[in-house]
């Protein structure tokens, strides 16, 4: 009988310490378990989903801008030297004097017309240009002309005439030019073309050839000689 109550009394203290040992488990919806005795948990489910930032574009620099300053001009000059020269709107005698460059007075020289022996001038004074001839004897050119732009005029001038309307034949001055009476209308010889300026219409019908007329001629114009060297007043038909 001791024995038996020996064997029953380890059985009966291997029962208690079994119980101790049981250790009860909790399981939520998530399927997430906790562990009691050692308050450690082990989740299972889905990865946490880790955000990574998209890393910025470097910035674009962009290219330094170059410069490049105009070329100048070579200095050239004109001098109106021994006497004044008309400034005129074109290259050439058809066209309007729009200024006159004074003996002794010199003018730059920007560009020369490659049709002519004309060039393109600051007009002195002023923030306008011009054009003189280098043909003249009266100019003076400093500079060498090979270095500066061709240039090419492309505004034609605008025609002036004047027209004989009296019964005497004229003399038209200057250019040296005989203008027929009012007789000759019909072939239109007593009326010619002239380039702008002051022209003076002599009587060559009267003794002496006195002064008839005078006009001042601009392009565009049609002037008439209405009045011979004797006073007598005409009508253009």
């Amino acid at each position: 009988m001791p024995a038996f109550r020996k064997i029953n009394s380890i059985l009966l203290i291997a029962v208690f310490l079994q119980g101790c040992i049981f250790r009860p488990q909790i399981t939520n919806d998530r399927q997430q378990t906790v562990d009691v005795g050692q308050q450690t948990a082990t989740v299972s489910g889905p990865s946490p989903t880790v955000q990574t930032s998209t890393p910025l574009p470097s910035p674009t620099i962009a290219p330094t801008a170059t410069v490049i300053l105009p070329t100048p001009l070579p200095s050239v000059t004109i001098t109106a030297a021994t006497g004044n020269i008309f400034i005129r709107r074109g290259p050439g005698l058809e066209y309007n004097p729009i200024g006159v460059l004074k003996k002794g007075m010199s003018a730059r020289i920007i560009a020369q017309d490659v049709l002519s022996d004309w060039v393109q001038i600051n007009i002195p004074d002023s923030d306008k240009t011009g054009w003189v001839s280098v043909q003249t004897m009266f100019s003076k050119v400093d500079g060498d002309l090979s270095q500066l732009p061709d240039f090419t005029f492309t505004e034609w001038p605008v025609p002036a005439y004047i027209k004989n309307c009296t019964e005497h034949d004229m003399f038209i001055a200057p250019g040296d030019i005989y203008l027929p009476s009012l007789y000759t209308n019909s072939q239109y010889l007593n009326e010619v073309q002239v380039n702008p300026g002051t022209y003076i219409a002599y009587d060559l019908f009267v003794p002496g050839e006195p002064e008839a007329q005078r006009f001042e001629i601009r392009e565009g114009t049609q002037a008439y000689i209405t009045i011979n060297g004797l006073g007598e007043r005409h009508k253009c038909p």
